[in-house]
């Protein structure tokens, strides 16, 4: 399936014969040579990057009509959810998940050409991305003052900068093409298998078709609060065979101990089992936002219970109907 949404490829038709289709917009978060902008480009290499002061910002540009899409980080498999994007997605005017991509997280450590390890006195870096390469930090440069930053990638530009008062940086390695650094030492996480999961983000329009390795996501708020509410939400997937691979509970910030719920599930909302959960969860709850159904990146197709198919509710459904209709 082609990276660029079907709503950006049927504008694309329109252009005039002999003359190139302006490239699609994305907003990231910024500034250029983020994990972000490198999720970007293997996202979406056709686009333009359009870089962003913070996740919010990222994803107003796509509401505002300034950028066609946005890609954002949504979980991480060391720290878990990034709840600034979740929240945006629950409180925010809707937007629609179109796509996601499992970007592998390498840091490199970057300074200015001639600078060796035995140089660097003071390293600056974001928090998350010292704490990622503490065991690196602490065997490599026990004597470094280490500075955190705003960012990673800004951590590189200030790093770049003349006068600065940094010798290197924690980033990701295409903040070294941005920003004329060079790696001084590469993939020095303590872990080599962290993963940032990030999504593609369009105003609401045609869902991608289903695969049959899909998955879908959506927000619950409860209509009250009583006991077993959340298992009556957990119920309407379970009963009809539905995996849940992420659950997250936000506060409502209606007070202390009020809970909504954001849910991906295995599955498209185009099938028969998911559609009917769907429908089920919003008989119960306040309300649903749906987030969209898009392929999984990993390609992982679920396992069909038996007796949740398609088939298996078409015909239980053309039973119904017979039975209603006295055809026993």
């Amino acid at each position: 399936m082609s990276n660029v949404p079907s709503r950006e490829r049927s504008r694309s038709s329109d252009v005039p014969e002999g003359q190139d289709a302006p490239k699609p917009t994305y907003a990231y978060l910024g500034p250029e040579g983020t994990f972000s902008e490198a999720a970007l480009r293997a996202m979406a290499p056709e686009a333009r990057g359009l870089p962003c002061v913070n996740i919010p910002a990222a994803m107003e540009a796509v509401r505002s009509g300034e950028a066609e899409a946005a890609v954002v980080p949504l979980e991480n498999s060391l720290e878990g959810a990034i709840t600034v994007t979740l929240d945006e997605f629950a409180w925010g005017e809707h937007l629609l998940i179109t796509g996601e991509l499992l970007l592998p997280v390498q840091f490199s450590l970057l300074a200015r050409e001639g600078m060796e390890l035995g140089d660097i006195k003071r390293v600056v870096s974001h928090p998350a991305a010292i704490t990622q390469c503490r065991n690196f930090l602490a065997r490599e440069l026990p004597d470094a003052v280490v500075i955190p930053a705003a960012s990673t990638a800004g951590a590189a530009r200030d790093v770049s900068e003349p006068g600065s008062p940094f010798d290197a940086a924690i980033a990701d390695p295409i903040a070294a093409e941005v920003y004329g650094l060079v790696e001084v030492a590469k993939n020095i996480g303590d872990r080599k298998d962290t993963v940032t999961r990030f999504v593609r983000v369009e105003r609401p329009g045609p869902l991608p078709e289903p695969t049959g390795a899909d998955r879908t996501s959506v927000v619950a708020f409860l209509k009250d609060d009583h006991p077993g509410a959340l298992l009556e939400m957990l119920h309407e997937f379970s009963v009809r065979g539905i995996n849940l691979t992420r659950i997250e509970s936000r506060p409502t910030r209606d007070g202390i101990g009020r809970y909504f719920f954001h849910f991906d599930c295995e599955g498209h909302i185009a099938e028969a089992r998911v559609g009917d959960a769907l429908a089920g969860l919003h008989r119960i709850c306040a309300e649903v936002r749906f987030l969209g159904s898009y392929p999984r990146a990993d390609a992982v197709q679920p396992k069909i219970k038996p007796g949740t198919s398609d088939e298996a509710f078409a015909e239980a459904a053309e039973w119904l109907r017979r039975m209603r209709a006295g055809q026993v």
